[in-house]
């Protein structure tokens, strides 16, 4: 039976594209994050705006998304939680925070997880233990921190006309050295950053995959400039074979 809500959305059961495009948009939310706005759900779920707009109504008349306090976005509502909380308790394979917190105990460095869903730099699993510049700061200026050159090395686009702030004597501002640190990136795997965001912090990463063999986001090793260096092979290693064990669950 087709109600008039469905009728409104074209949301029947003889229009499985819109419950794709819906479930898509439901996608959307979660890896964009609290507070993504109605324009970025679209872009990430390849949806019409128009469209996107009647079903994010829809979804959060449901339950299934709510609006943030300021009504700028959206986030995840009440009966999507408890699909994730039923979907948790049926399934046995270890989720990414138990991965990421298992590899922690190995190492005395900040291990952090950053997802580049949507063109945006985000974490997703934050070391508690060591301090991390703000996020803010490492999504504006990609080009000075190990994360954001995982990012642009894998999307080539986003480095074109970026603006190239110095934020320590040692940023790279030329957009030729910064290529050439992207192409070096891609070719070895990982990315280095050497005091280029904040005095006195170094970081390595590498990129996690998903089942696909896309990259979706970056695994990231920070410490002292002079403990944290490309030249130590163990902590390479470690890095690679973490971010495998993340592979699919970003």
């Amino acid at each position: 039976m087709t109600t008039q809500s469905d009728a409104a959305v074209g949301f029947g059961g003889q229009q499985p594209k819109a419950v794709q495009k819906a479930l898509g948009m439901l996608e959307a939310v979660a890896h964009l994050g609290p507070g993504a706005t109605a324009k970025e759900i679209a872009h990430f779920a390849d949806v019409a705006p128009t469209t996107a707009y009647r079903m994010l109504n829809l979804l959060v008349a449901e339950g299934f998304l709510v609006r943030v306090p300021d009504l700028s976005g959206f986030a995840l509502g009440r009966r999507t939680a408890e699909l994730s909380r039923a979907a948790a308790e049926t399934d046995t394979s270890p989720t990414l925070h138990e991965t990421v917190e298992e590899l922690r105990s190995h190492t005395r460095f900040g291990l952090h997880v950053a997802s580049f869903a949507g063109g945006r730099l985000r974490f997703v699993d934050q070391d508690p233990d060591h301090e991390i510049v703000g996020i803010a700061l490492l999504a504006k200026n990609l080009h000075s921190n190990a994360l954001g050159k995982v990012m642009l090395a894998h999307n080539p686009g986003m480095s074109v006309g970026l603006e190239l702030r110095r934020l320590t004597e040692y940023t790279v501002c030329d957009p030729e050295v910064l290529e050439s640190e992207l192409s070096r990136t891609r070719l070895v795997g990982h990315a280095f950053e050497n005091q280029e965001c904040r005095v006195g912090r170094s970081a390595l990463a590498v990129p996690i995959r998903n089942h696909d063999a896309e990259v979706v986001g970056g695994l990231c090793l920070q410490g002292s400039p002079l403990r944290v260096s490309p030249a130590e092979y163990d902590q390479l290693t470690f890095l690679h074979d973490g971010s495998r064990r993340l592979t699919g669950l970003l």
